[in-house]
């Protein structure tokens, strides 16, 4: 017999056709090989013990597809025993899948309403009222009335464009103009009192803030020193103001020995910096009030020349304020505010030691013009110590005003240039 054609034959090619024997590689063609590769039909192919395992059937209950003979399914997936869905039982051709026939179709649908995230709002890009946190009804925010018609609601007090709350400014400022007046002008020892304690409240505030920069200069014999420097100047003059100053500074040396030899330059000359710039220059305080004639006169003619310059200044800078006189040190000061301070400062002093000492006007302008330039230039210096210590206010005791210390800054220059000048045009009587 002659050799088949492996590959001519009737049966459809691809891996649907059922598996046949190889043609014989010997000559002899009357002997037909035995064993499972012999030439079987298609029926005893899978008949004997050496017959390819069927597939399991899967799916559904009902009797399975043969994927290997002429009727299989093409469109089922022998992997994972599951049809096709094109929307058509493959278990019967030309019937549409019914929702009965899915086996989820007993389990309820799921609603928006069952979501655990259906109570929140939804999203949006900008923010909304509906973001801002709920509070339980019946309760208002902390810190606030409830406005009705008898009592409105009230707004924050905004601040001024001098950065200050201005009523509380000028209540504290009224109250300390009170508390250094009146024992002025009654009973003088008790203005020594208020001296030596602005001057200790002025050294704990520096010390607190040099605190700042790493420097731990000694607190006691920093006061101690101050109020023995504000008694010398008091009762022997200022020869006797200079000489506190060099026990402060050595005292404070002794003092800071017992903490070791860490950082001792640096806290030493944090505390030198605050004798001389706190007791030492309010010391001239001091001085003005010691001569018994007209010693409150000199300080009452002092600190009105500083309150002029402060408030003339003010009140141009926020009227005509424009350029900035030290935009790296103070910001808000201007060249027009500091002018309003010189010409406030001039023409108060000219009325003012005119009539207090029968000076001339033209001395009293002068001594007016050097006041307000030094009450400028320690607000400048305060503020760039400030600047270099990173804080904005020496401290809080003040409403509106911050610390002690920035309402001494500018009194701390002036006075000095005040009892020299007016040693000058007013000599002191015996």
């Amino acid at each position: 017999m002659s050799h088949p054609d492996p590959y001519g034959g009737p049966e459809p090619r691809g891996w649907d056709r059922p598996e046949r024997p190889p043609a014989l590689p010997w000559p002899e063609r009357d002997v037909e090989p035995t064993g499972p590769w012999s030439r079987q039909s298609g029926a005893d192919l899978y008949a004997g013990p050496q017959a390819r395992p069927r597939p399991p059937a899967r799916g559904y209950d009902e009797a399975a597809v043969d994927p290997y003979d002429g009727t299989g399914d093409p469109y089922r997936d022998d992997r994972y025993g599951a049809a096709r869905d094109d929307g058509y039982d493959r278990r019967a051709p030309g019937r549409p899948v019914r929702d009965d026939d899915v086996p989820t179709s007993s389990l309820p649908p799921v609603r928006d309403d069952d979501l655990p995230t259906s109570q929140f709002p939804p999203v949006r890009d900008e923010p909304g009222p509906e973001h801002e946190p709920q509070r339980p009804p019946g309760r208002r925010q902390r810190g606030r009335r409830r406005a009705s018609a008898d009592r409105p609601a009230t707004g924050q007090q905004a601040p001024s464009r001098a950065g200050r709350n201005l009523p509380a400014a000028i209540g504290v400022g009224l109250g300390l103009g009170a508390l250094i007046l009146v024992p002025l002008f009654f009973y003088l020892p008790a203005f020594l009192a208020v001296v030596a304690a602005a001057i200790g409240v002025g050294i704990w505030e520096m010390a607190r803030a040099v605190r700042r920069s790493g420097a731990h200069p000694p607190l006691v014999p920093l006061i101690a020193g101050g109020v023995l420097m504000i008694g010398l100047a008091w009762y022997a003059g200022p020869d006797a103001l200079s000489l506190g100053l060099l026990v402060t500074v050595l005292g404070t040396m002794i003092w800071r020995l017992g903490d070791g030899p860490g950082g001792f330059q640096r806290d030493l000359t944090a505390a030198t910096l605050i004798a001389v710039y706190v007791p030492f220059l309010g010391g001239f305080a001091a001085l003005s009030a010691a001569p018994p004639d007209d010693g409150l006169l000199r300080v009452l003619a002092t600190l009105v020349a500083v309150v002029l310059s402060d408030t003339g200044g003010y009140a141009a800078g926020v009227t005509f304020g424009k350029h900035p006189m030290a935009p790296s040190i103070s910001p808000k000061k201007s060249w027009e505010g500091f002018a309003g301070s010189v010409s406030a400062a001039a023409l108060g002093s000219a009325l003012l030691l005119w009539a207090l000492f029968d000076l001339a006007p033209w001395w009293g302008a002068l001594f007016g013009i050097a006041v307000s330039v030094s009450a400028v230039l320690g607000d400048l210096g305060e503020s760039m110590i400030k600047r270099d210590l990173g804080v904005k206010d020496m401290s809080n005791l003040l409403p509106g005003h911050g610390g002690l210390m920035d309402r001494l800054d500018s009194i701390l220059f002036a006075v000095p240039t005040a009892y020299l000048l007016l040693a000058v045009f007013v000599p002191v009587v015996g």
